[in-house]
């Protein structure tokens, strides 16, 4: 009996271990490696009552959403069998030390030539919430584009109720033609180019479309249950509202930051923002429109003046849809803001008009007046290079390709939000980066102005998340604005929208080594040259040294 009940006791204890064990196993899985194939094709696309050839991702319109987990590793390998050129950009990914996967065209890589390849392969660390993945050559981010879902690691939770679902939602817009067409031919005329026909919810233009009310996107909901919409701006030219009729939301998230929540009936989303809400089935039982509208801040600038809608459905609900149509955001808690700043920096950004060239055709001077739009940051209108991609030229030393002064301030102090001489309206071409020291603490005003016109403008930076410490309109004032920072709870954001006729001041360290493309998220305004880049240097050892480019990476 003695050496039975022993037995028992050590079949116990070794029970107990096991489970112990597996318990311990949930809580410390290793994280994964996610593989996946991207196929960039033509595929054709029916929308608006017209089919186009339309370039996509494994002939998805949006593309596929990718779901990790906080600590994964993906990798993507994108094969173009398009006719264009092609690159894919992790929008929000810090990408530490693995700059040559962040996609930029001419920036980071050379482009994926049609018929080639190019595996993009990186971590994410220390990232959680929505972000989104599109194309980051010429204006094919029209309809290569998907949202990238960042969970938590396992055995961690979010700092908010779990939701009982989560849906995607991709807010973009639609040309009735070929958008490679649209910008060929603004560029070819300096003319501003057409405006989209169509604003689309997960790729659907919806009910007040032509040909569109059938595949109206519904998303599902239950009574009593709280949801997790990912709301994602992934159009290429316009700030979008986006609202669920007789439903509020409460914001938990805003480009894979946690935010202080707040409750709102409608949220505003520039392009390459991402923004997480809550929202509950509290309403009865009906079928509800979900909404979204253009936003427009430039004075007199044609736009898409429609409405896109999806339907939030309830479960048993017989009724037809209702067609009835900030809070500032804070860090969930005190975050560490960087107090001792090594460069401070003033960028002014706008739009402006070239002369007509000389030699050029009158067909070819459409703006104003016989003139060609261009945009600028400090008066520097931004021009990739060609025959090597930035980030290539620096790691190689190759000479001739980009220079490093660009200026800390604009070359001339004005009015920036008043009348502005004319003299003021051209800016300089240029390949200027500007150089960081690893580790800097970094201070950028980004300051609208009215040179051409006043205009919202979502500035998103690449490689980098950065607290946004304020935000104000008018000229900044380092006198009396200073005051107003943010120093305690500032919203944690990749994509800060400087107001019309306005300025916002973000702050960063220069962690991250290697060419970093900050610009205009209105693709028009960067198709124009609104972007600059920095320089960030290696530090010390090979943990602050960006990593060595990979076998495959493509060349001109």
């Amino acid at each position: 009996m003695e050496a039975l009940s022993c037995c028992i006791a050590n079949s116990r204890s070794f029970l107990l271990g096991l489970l112990l064990l597996l318990a311990s196993a949930v809580f410390f899985t290793e994280a994964e490696t996610h593989h996946h194939d991207f196929v960039v094709q033509a595929t054709p696309v029916k929308r608006l009552c017209k089919t186009h050839n339309t370039i996509t991702v494994n002939g998805q319109y949006p593309g596929p959403t990718l779901e990790v987990n906080n600590g994964d590793t993906l990798e993507v390998k994108v094969t173009n069998k398009a006719r264009y050129n092609v690159t894919i950009h992790w929008h929000g990914i810090r990408q530490m030390r693995t700059g040559w996967a962040d996609g930029p065209e001419f920036v980071t890589q050379c482009p994926i030539r049609p018929g080639g390849s190019y595996t993009y392969r990186f971590t994410i660390q220390g990232q959680e919430g929505t972000l989104w993945w599109h194309a980051h050559s010429s204006w094919l981010r029209a309809t290569v584009y998907g949202a990238l879902i960042i969970h938590p690691k396992p055995g961690s939770s979010y700092p908010f109720t779990k939701p009982k679902r989560e849906t995607p939602i991709l807010l973009g817009e639609w040309w009735d033609a070929n958008p490679i067409d649209v910008v060929r031919q603004a560029t070819r005329t300096g003319a501003a180019p057409n405006v989209s026909d169509a604003y689309t919810i997960n790729g659907q233009p919806g009910d007040l479309y032509n040909c569109s009310s059938k595949d109206t996107v519904i998303v599902p909901i239950d009574s009593g249950e709280t949801n997790l919409l990912r709301v994602i701006n992934s159009g290429l030219n316009q700030e979008l509202f986006f609202t669920v009729a007789n439903h509020k939301f409460t914001v938990v998230a805003a480009d894979a930051s946690y935010t202080k929540p707040f409750t709102t009936s409608v949220i505003m989303l520039g392009p390459g923002q991402t923004t997480d809400v809550l929202i509950t089935g509290d309403q009865t039982p009906a079928r509800y429109y979900m909404a979204a509208r253009a936003y427009q801040s430039a004075q007199g600038a044609p736009f898409d003046n429609t409405t896109t809608t999806a339907i939030l459905e309830y479960k048993s609900a017989p009724c037809p849809a209702k067609k009835a149509f900030s809070k500032s955001f804070r860090s969930p808690g005190k975050v560490e803001v960087p107090t001792d700043i090594d460069e401070s920096l003033f960028f002014t950004v706008g739009l402006g008009l070239n002369r007509c060239p000389p030699k050029f055709k009158s067909s070819q001077c459409q703006g104003p007046n016989g003139t060609r739009f261009t945009a600028s940051m400090n008066n520097v209108s931004f021009v990739l290079p060609s025959n090597f991609s930035l980030l290539q030229a620096h790691q190689q030393g190759i000479p001739g390709v980009f220079t490093t002064d660009y200026p800390a301030a604009p070359p001339v102090k004005f009015d920036y939000t008043g009348n502005v001489s004319r003299s003021l309206w051209q800016p300089v071409p240029g390949t200027k980066l500007y150089k960081l020291k690893y580790g800097s603490r970094v201070q950028v005003v980004v300051q609208g102005t009215s040179i051409f016109t006043a205009e919202n403008h979502p500035i998103h930076l690449h490689g980098y998340d950065f607290y946004i410490i304020a935000e104000g309109f008018g000229n900044f004032n380092p006198s009396s604005d200073t005051s107003k920072f943010n120093l305690v709870d500032p919203p944690l954001r990749n994509t800060v929208a400087v107001p019309v006729n306005g300025w916002a001041v973000i702050r960063f360290v220069a962690d991250n080594p290697g060419v970093w493309l900050m610009h205009c998220h209105l693709d028009v305004h960067i198709t124009w040259g609104l972007a600059m880049a920095f320089l960030v240097e290696n530090g010390v050892g090979a943990l602050q040294s960006i990593e060595p480019p990979p076998a495959d990476l493509p060349l001109c």
